[in-house]
């Protein structure tokens, strides 16, 4: 067994696309709309891998709450990027271009090398090797 895919709602679906495919080198799949529901969707893969992130759009949903990752329910994901230099070097481009660094670049207590960044909505990400 494995993921297939995790599924992120969001306000501005094409920031959101842009954001993932330029920093994180997926590539989205077709924009999918079903007007009647007023839903639309994009997928997104990283390279080979057959894990895919889903970014769903739909008018009016209400507004996250507690955006600090100390909260019940999935509080963030991970990227794998190789090596250390490549999370501190994606780590300091995101920095450059405006996003919030959540936690610098260290080592944990359970040995993971990892920063955490936070996407244009808010959303927890961890950057590790």
């Amino acid at each position: 067994m494995k993921i297939e895919h995790l599924a992120i709602w969001v306000y501005d679906l094409e920031l959101m696309k842009a954001f993932y495919s330029k920093y994180f080198d997926m590539a989205a799949g077709e924009k999918y709309t079903n007007t009647a529901k007023q839903f639309s969707s994009y997928f997104l893969r990283f390279g080979g891998d057959s894990t895919r992130l889903e970014l769903m759009h739909k008018p009016g949903l209400p507004p996250a709450t507690g955006r600090t990752g100390d909260q019940l329910g999935i509080t963030h994901f991970a990227v794998s990027v190789g090596n250390k230099e490549k999370v501190d070097a994606l780590t300091e481009q995101l920095r450059k271009d405006g996003f919030p660094i959540f936690g610098e670049p260290r080592t944990t207590g359970d040995g993971y090398y990892e920063s955490v960044i936070l996407d244009p909505e808010g959303n927890h990400i961890e950057i590790t090797i």
